[in-house]
C-alpha cells in the first residue's frame, strides 16, 4: 500500500472549535507524527510516579489520571468518527460531555502503567485506520456534533489534542521528560 500524506484540512472541514488543536500541527506527515506522539508520549508518561499520577494542579482539574483517560476516550470517539465519515456513512454523529465521561470513567481507580498501556494500543488502532483509508475517504466529510467533520480533519485533531494535553501535562502538572 502506498503511504499517503494526509493534506491539512480547511476550516470548513471542522468544528471552530477544533482550531485550536488543528493549528498545532504543521502540514506535514501527521501520520508518521501520530506514530511519533505515541513513542514520546508513552515515555514521558512512564517517567510518572504511580504516587503521582492522582495529582491535580489545582482544585476541580483532572488529575494525570483522569488527562490520560481523556485522551483515550477522545481519541477513540474521533477515531470513531473518522471510520464512520470515511466509509461514507452520512448519519449525523453526536457530540459528547468530555466532564460526563471522565466521571464516570473512574480513571483515579485505575493504575497509571495500565492506561498508558490503553492509550498505546489506542493509537495503534487508530494509525491502522488511517493508513487503510484512500484519499477519497480522506476528504469524505460528514456531520459531528452539528458541524462539519472531515476525516482528514480528525487525523488533524487527534493530534492537536494530544499536543494540547502533552503541553498542559509539562507545564501545569509539572510533568517532565
Amino acid at each position: 500500500m502506498a503511504v499517503i500524506v494526509i493534506p491539512k484540512p480547511a476550516p470548513s472541514e471542522y468544528n471552530p472549535y477544533y482550531e485550536k488543536y488543528v493549528s498545532k500541527i504543521a502540514e506535514g506527515d501527521v501520520l508518521a507524527l501520530l506514530q511519533a506522539q505515541n513513542e514520546a508520549t508513552v515515555r514521558l508518561l512512564n517517567k510518572v510516579p504511580e504516587s503521582h499520577a492522582a495529582f491535580c494542579y489545582a482544585p476541580e482539574k483532572w488529575s494525570i489520571k483522569e488527562v490520560v483517560g481523556h485522551l483515550c476516550d477522545t481519541e477513540r470517539i474521533m477515531s470513531y468518527r473518522a471510520l464512520r465519515i470515511g466509509r461514507g456513512d452520512a448519519t449525523p454523529l453526536p457530540g459528547f460531555e468530555q466532564d460526563d465521561y471522565v466521571q464516570a470513567a473512574q480513571f483515579d481507580s485505575r493504575t497509571l502503567a495500565d492506561l498508558v498501556n490503553e492509550f498505546q494500543l489506542i493509537r495503534q488502532a487508530t494509525l491502522a485506520l488511517f493508513r487503510a483509508f484512500d484519499e477519497t475517504a480522506l476528504l469524505r466529510t460528514g456531520t459531528a456534533n452539528n458541524s462539519p467533520a472531515s476525516t482528514r480533519a480528525l487525523a488533524y485533531i487527534i493530534a492537536g489534542h494530544e499536543k494540547h494535553h502533552v503541553q498542559v501535562l509539562r507545564e501545569r502538572y509539572k510533568v517532565a521528560g
